[in-house]
């Protein structure tokens, strides 16, 4: 069997079959097959750019805030409507993503963060979407409180907050009330490093 960091792929073929919001294309390409020889196949990536999210803690409380907000897609599959996740967003060409996520935290749950801290970067479906997550943990107390939030109505957002136990949010993650895979990987790295409680 070839090792796939070894095998040399081909691009043959790139078409887009979307462009709206995101791209959306068909990739051909040639890599070696299991028996040595040359194959080739298709696939299918959405081009959804770079996002970054934060989980801000209140370390004196134990307490994280999250956001819940409408996902269309785990409608479709069958979920509910609306999910319980990390306050995230895309970040522009060019951009910090640390800035990113103090920007989004102000217009979604209406706060200032401090101490914005890397817990690391993450790719969130490789196998369709290129999209690269920039993961936060940060600080924030009730002083640090600067309006209401709740995203932007041109954009169709309504986004309620939720300020949650950090145990709390845990034992929703162990009975399938978060799902979103940011939000679960902010709240485990939150309890390995102590950040609540």
């Amino acid at each position: 069997m070839t090792d796939q960091a070894e095998d040399t792929i081909s691009i043959h073929a790139r078409r887009t079959l979307s462009d709206r919001r995101f791209r959306l294309e068909t990739v051909s390409f040639e890599q070696t097959a299991a028996d040595g020889s040359r194959e080739t196949l298709d696939r299918e990536v959405y081009h959804s750019g770079t996002g970054a999210a934060v989980l801000p803690v209140n370390r004196e409380a134990g307490t994280v805030l999250l956001v819940r907000q409408l996902r269309i897609p785990a409608l479709l599959r069958g979920g509910e409507a609306t999910l319980l996740e990390a306050c995230a967003g895309m970040v522009d060409e060019g951009d910090d993503p640390a800035d990113t996520v103090r920007q989004e935290a102000e217009q979604e749950m209406g706060y200032r963060l401090h101490d914005v801290r890397k817990v690391c970067e993450v790719y969130t479906s490789p196998g369709a979407c290129t999209e690269l997550l920039h993961l936060f943990t940060a600080r924030f107390s009730p002083a640090d409180h600067t309006g209401a939030g709740g995203g932007l109505p041109a954009e169709g957002e309504r986004i309620a907050l939720l300020e949650l136990p950090l145990d709390r949010a845990l034992d929703m993650v162990a009975r399938g009330g978060i799902r979103d895979a940011k939000t679960v990987i902010l709240l485990q790295h939150a309890r390995l490093a102590g950040l609540a409680g």
